[in-house]
């Protein structure tokens, strides 16, 4: 619990800072846009204390008794298990949000969050419940596989949400700092740019803690600048399109074509593709 309190007085800490320091322009009213945001979130922590925090409990204890997993079957412990679990379980999610835009069902439902048309720390926690239900599969099959201890498992839990509050908020850093903090980890700017309209760039940044995951597999995507950015899917900018019920039902419904815009263009890269491939944050 009380990982739970560090992270969401971090969460109201950064609220207050990115009013302050905004990185990027507002397009829609912040209080209709919290409003909703809050109450998808209600269900999505109902689910994940319903669903993920048993499951997850339950096979903790299972790869402890039975030396099952990764760790276990290399015989780590100590610093070296700490370690190791902890980057094993920042990478398996680097590969889980992948799958997560990628495979078209999942997509569904993490559509509900790359639609809210501003990005800040509200942004978050906002993920439909259908989406962490499937993922509580996956937190099963991490955990097994990996076999983390039940302490490395919980400092990662509460740096995970942390760092997913940090990168998602509308926080204005100067750019050398960011550029510097970028090195290492997950950073507003860049993740600004995963959730940008146009598909190249959302296919891109797909790190939660750490940046190298995505400078390794070469989906890392830095040269966009901010003001260039325009948040949102192009085929579900509508006002209505991010009303509480039609997120909630969202996944569940006919879906329109993702990246086409009301007026019919498509917005799949940018006539510049390569800036994407920058090494640095830009302005």
């Amino acid at each position: 619990m009380t990982g739970i309190f560090i992270a969401a007085g971090f969460a109201l800490v950064l609220f207050f800072l990115e009013r302050m320091f905004p990185l990027r322009k507002r397009k829609r009213d912040t209080f209709s846009r919290l409003t909703v945001n809050i109450a998808v979130s209600i269900t999505t922590f109902t689910v994940a204390f319903l669903l993920i925090r048993p499951t997850t409990s339950f096979f903790l204890g299972w790869t402890a008794r039975t030396s099952f997993g990764l760790i276990q079957w290399f015989r780590l412990t100590g610093l070296w298990e700490a370690l190791t679990g902890f980057f094993l379980l920042d990478l398996s999610f680097y590969y889980w949000h992948i799958a997560n835009h990628k495979i078209p069902f999942l997509w569904r439902f993490h559509n509900a969050h790359h639609i809210d048309p501003d990005l800040d720390v509200s942004t978050g926690f906002r993920f439909h419940p259908g989406e962490v239900a499937l993922s509580t599969v996956f937190r099963a099959i991490q955990v097994a596989l990996i076999g983390v201890s039940a302490g490395t498992f919980v400092i990662y839990e509460v740096i995970f949400q942390i760092g997913t509050f940090f990168h998602h908020s509308n926080l204005r850093f100067p750019l050398r700092l960011e550029r510097a903090l970028n090195l290492i980890f997950v950073t507003p700017r860049m993740h600004g740019i995963h959730h940008s309209n146009f598909r190249r760039e959302t296919d891109s940044n797909y790190s939660v803690v750490f940046s190298v995951w995505d400078r390794l597999h070469r989906t890392i995507g830095l040269g966009v600048s901010q003001e260039e950015i325009d948040i949102g899917v192009p085929g579900y900018a509508r006002e209505k399109d991010n009303y509480l019920k039609q997120v909630m039902i969202l996944p569940f419904i006919h879906q329109r074509e993702y990246w086409k815009d009301e007026s019919g263009h498509k917005r799949l890269s940018r006539s510049e593709e390569m800036r994407r491939r920058a090494q640095w944050l830009v302005e």
